[in-house]
Formats: structure tokens, sequence, C-alpha cells
């Protein structure tokens, strides 16, 4: 018996339609992505490489590019290891409240990062529930560079674990139990079969994350305090500098976020393509 046939995707459609939203969407990517790019690569060069140069060298902006970047490794590092395991949770046990803990996963994106920022002032602040403790044994979360990672690894942890709660609901017991009568151990079985069947949907959010941490704003921006060459990361310096008329060297620090921007893009692409080969050999 052989099976039903599939119709194309477009089929019966006017082609009048087709062409008006094939028009419609590569005008929304013009207006809305390309040239906005274009405009802030032609303006971080307006002025010159040496400018181009000698603001991305500047004593602040090197200072916003490392603390950026600490942050984001951190991020993708704190929210890959308690993504992976709320996965492996939520994905492998029936635990109570099972549907409550996995609609909390998507809590930093429902909330405004503005928000998620004042609910951490409110808990580690000097006037927090918390901030009294730290304070007396010597701790600053808020207004420091601890509170820049906990909001930044706050708003990215739903992207490793969002990611890998279906792969981990897809993978069947079979193989793990398979090395279990081997004679693997535990820790043997996570590395040698588990990982490596959700290494593409953890090397997906891992970019995610790491690509929205690099950009964060909002929260960070509440519990950074601002101070210049000590909590300000990337985003918040391009802002201080934009606001002092210094356009050439916002607009290049504007590049450099845009071009890590691209590349997350191009990362994200090619983990997407080596995944679906994987499955098709498979």
């Amino acid at each position: 018996m052989s099976e039903p046939r599939v119709p194309a995707l477009g089929v019966g459609e006017p082609r009048w339609l087709r062409w008006s939203l094939t028009a419609l969407t590569v005008v929304f990517l013009l207006v809305f992505l390309v040239l906005p790019l274009v405009n802030i690569f032609h303006a971080a060069f307006s002025e010159g490489w040496r400018v181009f140069m000698a603001s991305l060298h500047d004593e602040n902006a090197a200072l916003a590019i490392r603390l950026s970047l600490i942050s984001t490794v951190s991020a993708v590092l704190i929210s890959g290891v308690f993504g992976l395991a709320a996965a492996w949770l939520l994905g492998r046990h029936r635990i109570p409240g099972h549907g409550f803990w996995v609609a909390v996963l998507d809590l930093p994106f429902a909330i405004s990062p503005v928000v998620a920022g004042l609910m951490f002032v409110l808990l580690f602040g000097l006037g927090g529930w918390f901030g009294p403790w730290l304070d007396r044994h010597g701790y600053q979360l808020i207004f420091a560079k601890p509170g820049i990672v906990l909001v930044t690894a706050f708003v990215t942890f739903p992207f490793v674990a969002r990611e890998l709660l279906p792969l981990v609901q897809a993978l069947g017991p079979e193989a793990e139990e398979a090395a279990k009568l081997l004679g693997a151990s535990p820790w043997q079985t996570f590395w040698r079969v588990t990982l490596p069947a959700l290494k593409w949907g953890l090397l997906y959010g891992v970019i995610l994350c790491a690509s929205r941490a690099m950009g964060e704003f909002g929260a960070v921006s509440v519990v950074s305090g601002h101070i210049r060459g000590e909590t300000m990361t990337l985003p918040l310096h391009i802002e201080a500098v934009y606001n002092e008329y210094q356009f050439g060297a916002a607009f290049a620090c504007a590049s450099l976020l845009s071009l890590m921007a691209l590349v997350s893009l191009g990362l994200k692409s090619f983990v997407g393509w080596r995944a679906r080969r994987e499955r098709e050999s498979a």
C-alpha cells in the first residue's frame, strides 16, 4: 500500500500572493535588519580607521569589553550547568508540581530585564532581604561585578534548559541501561552516552546564551551602578559615550557588538546544520 502524497508547499496559492509575501519579507529584512547593520558599520568607520581603533583601545572601553566577556563566560558556565541539570530533572522525572516547574523555566523570558534587575536589588541590596547579612560579612553583589554576573545568568538561564528539555524527553533510557549493564559507572554513562546525545542541543543553547549575555542591558543597568571602569559592560559603555556625544566611539563599540552577534548567528546556523546532518545519517 503506497503512502499518501504530501502536497508541496505553496501549491494552489495565487502567484501574486507568493510574490507579495516574498517582497514584504525582503522589505522587512532590509528595513529592520540589513540597513541598521550597514548604518552601524558605516558610522563606526565614518571618522577613519584611527578613530575606530582608538575608540576600542580606550581604557574605559577595554575594561567594559573585558567585563562583558567575563560576565558572558560566567553566565554561560552557570546557565550550562544548571540548565543541563534542570532539563535532566524535568525531562526524566515526574516531580511534584512538574508543570509548574517547567513554566518557571520561562520566567526570565516573561518578565522585563529591568524588573529582574530590581528583583535582585530588593534581594541583595543594602535595604533588601539578604543585603545586610552580605554587608556584615564583607560581600557586595549589587553595584559590583558579582551582581552583574548573577543577573546575566538569570536572564540567560532558560536558553540552555529549553533547548535540552525536549531532547532529554525524547532520549530513551535504552542506551544508558545498556551502558550500566556493561559495567559503566553513572559518571561514565553520563560522559560517554548521555552527553554525546545532547551535544548539539547543548551547543545551540550555549550559543544563544552567550549572544544574549553579551548584549544584555536592562538587568545589568539596574544592578551595575554605572561605575565607569568598574561595573560598566560594553552596552552600558556605548550608552554612556553616546550620551556624551562621542558618536564615533559609540558606533565603534556598537559595531563590535554587532560583529559578535553575526558570529553567533553563523555559529548557530552551523550547529543546526551539523545536527540535521547527523540525524539524517543516523
